[in-house]
Order: structure tokens, then C-alpha cells, then sequence
């Protein structure tokens, strides 16, 4: 059986659960909101971005309720554990955390838009945990997908801390790194928060008020 204690810090790869092979399950079914499928092969055109603000319940509504936004579905990255359980990932052994991959036109919305929609839902200067969520799996993070994501991420977060600053919060703690393996969480657990299963489900998130500033020059990659 796993700890119910919620770890606050990641745990070494060397000392991670073994996973499996396989995901014991398959994402068959469309966004429950938007209708599209949850996994590629996406249409040409198309790009992806991974966040890790908090629980992604609350996290993937944020997104799949943005013009643009073509397909969302939540996962576990950024950890050792090839594909965990969400049991697994709850116990503070794999290092994932919980995160939200979107599927976006870019002719419609642009990265650095939803760079300001993550920033502006959560507070990332509170380390491994949001609000009474507490463990290495609600940690902020930005997994990026390309040298031009990255140069957004960081100038999107050195751009958003002064206005935390001015509101008497701390550093920013947000993981900012290249996307990993991305592995999609549970059946149950997509579009959790939606009309036709959970509208009055359990979502820990909140932002800190603040304003992200966006309109940071783009860097090509």
C-alpha cells in the first residue's frame, strides 16, 4: 500500500517505483467538451505545450475553455516512473507531476497566450505544492517543446514575477525544462471537471490576482 504522506520533495530516479511497460487502459473516447480525440497523430498545423499548475482537474478546464484550443488531456510528467498510476504518482515515488497537454492553433492562439491563462491560474511560488494540495505532483511546471517555448517560458516568468513581487509574494518556483515522456493519466480523470461528468467536482485552483504581462518578443527555433 502506498503513504498516505504526501512528500515534498522529488524523489531520486534511483529510488522511484519501477512502473511498467504499458498503460493498463486506452484513450478511446473524444474531449468530452471539445469532441476531438485526446492523442495524436494531431492535424498539420497544430501545436502542443505541456503545464504543471496544481491538480488537473482544474488545470485542463483552464485551457479547453480558450479560443484555439483544439483538444486538451491530463497526464504525469516530468518524473522516473515510466507510465504510473495515479496511485503511484499520489505516493511522491515517481516524480511526476500533474500535468495538462494542449493541443492548439497557433493561427488562433498564440503560446505566449497561454503562458499568460498558466501564470495568471495558480500561484507558482509556493515549491511542491497549491493551496491545501500539498506534494512533489502539484508542483508548477512548464515543459517545453521547442527552443522558441522555452525562450517564451522564461520571459513570460521574469516578466510576471515583479507584479508577485509587488503583491508581496515570493519567487517564482516553476520548473521550466524540455518536455520529457508525457503519460496520459486515467480514463476518469480527463475532462474531470466537465458538465457531463463532475460541473461540481473538487478544484483546489486559484490564481494570486496578479497580471501577466505577454507581448515578450519571440525568439525563432
Amino acid at each position: 500500500m502506498f503513504s498516505r504522506h504526501h512528500k515534498t520533495s522529488l524523489v531520486p530516479a534511483d529510488q522511484a517505483l519501477p512502473g511498467r511497460p504499458a498503460p493498463g487502459f486506452a484513450l478511446t473516447e473524444p474531449h468530452t467538451v471539445l469532441g476531438h480525440p485526446l492523442t495524436g497523430p494531431y492535424p498539420e498545423g497544430l501545436e502542443v505545450a505541456d503545464f504543471g499548475l496544481g491538480c488537473f482537474w482544474g488545470a485542463e478546464r483552464t485551457f479547453w475553455r480558450l479560443p484555439g484550443v483544439w483538444t486538451t488531456l491530463v497526464g504525469y510528467q516530468g518524473g522516473h516512473t515510466p507510465n504510473p498510476t495515479y496511485e503511484e504518482v499520489c505516493s511522491g515515488l515517481t516524480g511526476h507531476t500533474e500535468a495538462v497537454r494542449v493541443v492548439f492553433d497557433p493561427a488562433v492562439i498564440s503560446y505566449e497566450q497561454l503562458l499568460k491563462a498558466f501564470w495568471e491560474a495558480h500561484d507558482p511560488t509556493q515549491g511542491n505544492r497549491q493551496g491545501n494540495d500539498v506534494g512533489t505532483q502539484y508542483r508548477s511546471a512548464l515543459y517545453t517543446h521547442s527552443p522558441a517555448q522555452a525562450a517564451a517560458a522564461t520571459a513570460t516568468r521574469d516578466a510576471f514575477q515583479p507584479a508577485l513581487t509587488a503583491l508581496g509574494y515570493g519567487p517564482i518556483t516553476t520548473e521550466i525544462a524540455p518536455a520529457g515522456p508525457f503519460y496520459p493519466a486515467e480514463p476518469y480523470h480527463q475532462q474531470y471537471l466537465s458538465d457531463a461528468k463532475n460541473p461540481n467536482g473538487y478544484c483546489g485552483l486559484g490564481g494570486t490576482g496578479a497580471s501577466c504581462p505577454i507581448g515578450v518578443a519571440r525568439t525563432q527555433g
